[in-house]
This record gives C-alpha cells, structure tokens and sequence, in this order.
C-alpha cells in the first residue's frame, strides 16, 4: 500500500510500505477514507521535532474497518470509525478517569513502528477503546466526512483549551492562535455560550473563519498592543478565559497579560523553541489559573459527535486545501508556507 514517510526536513514522500495486518487479538485494521495534515506535523517537517529517516506521519483519521482481532467487540468490518490522535485501552485508570492521553498502554500514530495516519491502512491497536463508530450512511457525504475528520484532533483540542480556560454562558473569552485548533476553540467557546469571544490573528481568511464561526471581536495586534487591544475591548479587565493555542513564549505571555484577574488559561499550543513566558509571581498576584495540555480527545468525541451530526456545530470549514494521498508532500508545503490552513487528504471515496 501507499502510506507517507518522513525521511529528513523538508523530505516528505509517498511509498510503497507493506500492509497492516492484525497482530494481536486487541487489533483492528482501517481502510483510510480521510486524513489530514496537522500544524504539529510541521515541526517535524521542519526538523524542529526528531524522526527517524523513513518514519511514518499523520495522526488524524477515520475510515473502515476492513479485519478484527478475536477479541474486538465493539466494532466490526465495514464500520466506519474514527480514531483519536492517540491510541489507548480504556480500561486502565487513566483511561476510566477520561485522561485517555495518559493510557498505561496508549500511543501516537506514526511513532516508530506503528502506522501513520496519511497512508491508505493503518492497525489500530486496543480497537475497542480507541475507535468510535460513526454512521454508515456519512460515508457517502463529504461535506460530512471533513467535519467529523475533526473530532480526531482539532475539535476535540479546540474543545480542551475552551474548558481548560472556563469557557461558559456569559464569559468572554479571547482565543490566542488563528490556526485550526484555536479556530476550533472559537467554535468550541461559542457551543459552550461564551457571550464574547476575541480572536487573535492577522489573517483576513483565517479571521473570516472565525467569526463564522462565532468570534465577536478580532485583534490583529501582537504582543503589548495585542494585549492593550484586548484590554480596550474589556473596560481594562481582560477575559475570563483565555485560550493560548500556539506554543510559544510570546503566546503564552500575551495570553497571561489578557486574563482578567481571577480567570483562567486554557493552553493546547504545543511548546516549542523557548521557555513558556510565564511569571508565576504575575499569575499569584491576579489569580490567573492555567491548564490545559494533551488533549484526551477520545473522552470528547461521544459528547461532540451528535453535535456535528445534527449540524448544531460545523468544523469544516479549516480545511481550506484538498490533496489525494500522492499530493501530500506538496500540501506540507502549503502549510509551511501558510499558504493552506489545514490540508484534507482524500483516499479514493
């Protein structure tokens, strides 16, 4: 089969790699419908994150389950599912608690000797607890399938930071990050009832994207005259919940200066390059909360599904760049360049 490998920065390719096969009775094996590529796959295109030369990438998909192990129950062949950015049992303690991205035995799609997402099979180990049946007839509805491609990763991360930073009916809540995942914490904020939602981005499409999807404000503005722009909007206080979606030191310090005193910090950017730009003597003082991390989307997907489904919440609209499976290298550079949000990567349907 086709499956995409990485082999050094900038050195992305389509090959030939040999096809999955169950190899424990826990396994399951998926035919890829829809992937896509992720903003933290680039670090790892842009040598910025470690890989092996020849390792496989990708850790958003869903598709059918084409063969079971023995002791697969909760799905069958010709379900379509699908699957969280990392595997996991969900029996284990972590798991029962809904911290999924800590399960005793989870993992990440495309570690070394495991399956990527971007290729056209993968073996999902644990099954029963990583997979989420979806309807059969959404198959046959693009549209669809690209919205809930999303509960892979970017809804569900989105979703995280908006609870982690106390997104509720009547808060304000300002998003730093135009990316997919901050886009999806617009969205995620507006579902939970935010009353005003700032985002951050100086992006014109991007910016459009999200007060459709529910931002009341936008500030174009970086670093001190981002946060005096903020604070402008808000008679001084700044948001009750903050949503820090990029990672680094700068993002994390504005994200500090616009919380309001008492409110708190929700952070999914992964950290990258720098220390955190956080001053905890700041965050004593105005009791500033901060949480966050790894989202365990796979706790969401059940509570975020019928929403997408009954179309009370729309994700689509950040995949802005359609490839098919042999056009991946040239979508990575899409996204390097800024000039894709967030590609789709069809296989065959």
């Amino acid at each position: 089969m086709r499956a995409t490998t990485i082999h050094a920065p900038y050195d992305m390719r389509v090959e030939d790699v040999p096809e999955p096969l169950v190899q424990l009775p826990t396994d399951a094996v998926v035919r890829v419908l829809r992937s896509c590529i992720c903003g933290s796959d680039l670090w790892a295109y842009r040598g910025e994150a470690a890989r092996k030369a020849g390792q496989r990438i990708g850790h958003e998909f869903l598709g059918i389950v084409e063969e079971t192990g023995s002791e697969v129950t909760g799905v069958r062949r010709g379900d379509l599912v699908v699957a969280p950015f990392m595997w996991s049992d969900g029996v284990c303690d972590y798991c029962r608690e809904g911290l999924t991205t800590s399960c005793e035995h989870g993992g990440f799609w495309g570690a070394v000797g495991y399956d990527g997402g971007q290729g056209e099979a993968v073996r999902v180990p644990f099954a029963d607890g990583t997979l989420v049946q979806l309807p059969k007839d959404a198959a046959s509805d693009d549209h669809l399938l690209s919205a809930l491609l999303t509960l892979s990763d970017v809804m569900g991360t989105g979703h995280h930071a908006a609870l982690g930073a106390g997104a509720r009916k009547g808060a304000t809540v300002a998003v730093v990050g135009d990316g997919a995942v901050g886009l999806c914490a617009v969205l995620a904020a507006k579902r939970l009832g935010a009353e005003r939602i700032i985002a951050l981005g100086r992006h014109q499409a991007r910016t459009d994207i999200a007060r459709a999807f529910g931002a009341t404000d936008v500030v174009a503005e970086r670093g001190e005259a981002a946060v005096e722009a903020v604070r402008e909007l808000t008679r001084g206080q700044g948001a009750h919940a903050v949503v820090e979606a990029v990672g680094t030191e700068q993002s994390m310090r504005t994200a500090v200066n616009i919380t309001r005193d008492g409110g708190a910090i929700g952070f999914v950017g992964v950290p990258h390059g720098s220390g955190t730009g956080l001053d905890l003597g700041v965050m004593f003082d105005r009791n500033v909360a901060l949480r966050g991390g790894v989202a365990p989307v796979r706790a969401y997907i059940p509570e975020l599904l019928p929403d997408i489904l009954d179309g009370t919440i729309d994700p689509s609209p950040v995949f802005d760049m359609t490839v098919g499976l042999e056009g991946v290298p040239e979508g990575y550079k899409a996204m390097d360049e800024r000039t894709a949000l967030k590609v789709l990567v069809t296989n065959g349907s």
